[in-house]
Parts: structure tokens; sequence; C-alpha cells
């Protein structure tokens, strides 16, 4: 066989590597773009439907740690008004999952009466009522909460596990019924850190003792 018999041949076998080469993305420097890595920062965040952790943010935008960490906490003080702009309506707030952008603490009332007379799918009574007994006694199961509530609730639970305000959590030893309790997006929608922060309220609940045996409703 030739050489150029062989060239053929040869440039097959290169042909898979050269495409999986192109198929890659090709690199682009962050600090190129304009407004640079601080824009690209922010371009991130502003998608993020959930706090989003430095390290993400670092390794999506080939940034290093500590300059993904002092351009988050840069951000956080431009839009406070500590870097001599004015104070933005938003703010950088970092909690125990990451870093989210949230409509600023100075104009809660502002923006609550937006949501409010804008919001067409607001929380039934029901549904909040539901949401109180679940979050001062998880874990509960769906027949415990029937059982305080004096209802069936079957149609409110499944109307907040879709707006993922509570989740399944286990199932109750005894019985086998799924236990329901809050989660992170709950917290987060409450504006509180943990369930230590709920009002004092839970004293005033029957103790899931007495409700035990209740469990039947579940089906």
């Amino acid at each position: 066989m030739t050489v150029d018999e062989q060239a053929p041949e040869a440039a097959q076998a290169d042909a898979p590597a050269d495409a999986a080469t192109r198929d890659e993305p090709a690199f682009v420097d962050v600090h190129t773009l304009p407004g640079g890595a601080h824009a690209a920062v922010e371009a991130v965040l502003m998608v993020a439907d959930a706090p989003i952790g430095a390290d993400r943010i670092a390794a999506s935008l080939n940034l290093t740690q500590d300059e993904t960490d002092d351009i988050l906490h840069e951000l956080a003080d431009e839009y406070a008004g500590h870097l001599g702009s004015r104070p933005r309506g938003f703010e950088l707030r970092r909690t125990v999952d990451g870093w989210r952008i949230y409509s600023s603490a100075a104009h809660a009332d502002p923006v609550g009466r937006f949501v409010l007379d804008g919001q067409s799918a607001k929380l039934s009574q029901a549904a909040l009522e539901t949401l109180a007994v679940i979050a001062y006694r998880q874990p509960v199961t769906r027949g415990q909460v029937s059982a305080v509530r004096g209802v069936n609730v079957d149609g409110v639970v499944r109307t907040l596990l879709t707006r993922g305000l509570i989740a399944e959590i286990g199932q109750d030893p005894s019985s086998g019924a799924v236990l329901f309790g809050t989660t992170g997006y709950f917290l987060e929608r409450m504006d509180f850190s943990s369930l230590d922060e709920l009002p004092p309220l839970a004293p005033h609940l029957p103790d899931l003792d007495m409700l035990e045996g209740l469990d039947g409703l579940d089906s």
C-alpha cells in the first residue's frame, strides 16, 4: 500500500478527535466581556432560582474562589450603597445555602403591596391553616393534619407540595403513613433562618400523641 493510499485512512482515524474538539464550547474569558467578571457574576445571580454557592459560580465562570468571594462582597457593598453609589432596590445576601439577589428589606412594604395586589394564585385560607399545622407539628402525617383541622386535607396538601412549601420527609414507623415537613423554600419565603423563629403558637395545637390511630385518613 502506498503513502497516498494510507492517507485517507489516517484522515478518518483523526476525524473523531477533530469532531470532538469542534463540539467543545469555546472558552470565553469573562474578564473580556462588557462589565468584566463582576457583570458575569451578576448575570449568573440573575438567573439563579435558589441561593447558589460561591464555589459553583467560580467553577461556571472559570474564576478562582478568592476572586469570586471578593466580587460577591463588592457587589453586596455596592448594592447597599457602601461604595459611594446610591442604595439599590435589591440586595445581595449570603444565606446558609449560598448567595442570591433579593428585593431590599427597606422596601418590604411597597413590594409586599405589589405582590398582594397583583398575585392571582394566593394560598387559600385552608392551605394557610394546613401549612401552619405542618410547620408547627412536623413531622406529621396527612391524617394527623386532617384531625387537627377537622376536614380532609388531601387537596391542600397537594397544593403545598406543588408550591414547594412542604415535602415528604419519611414514613411513620408504626403506621407507614407518609410524614410531611416544611422545606427550605418555606423558610426562605418566611424570611426565617430556622424553624426556631416561628412565633410561639405550637402549645395551642393538640399533641401528636392525642392523634394516634388517625392515619387512616391518609388513604
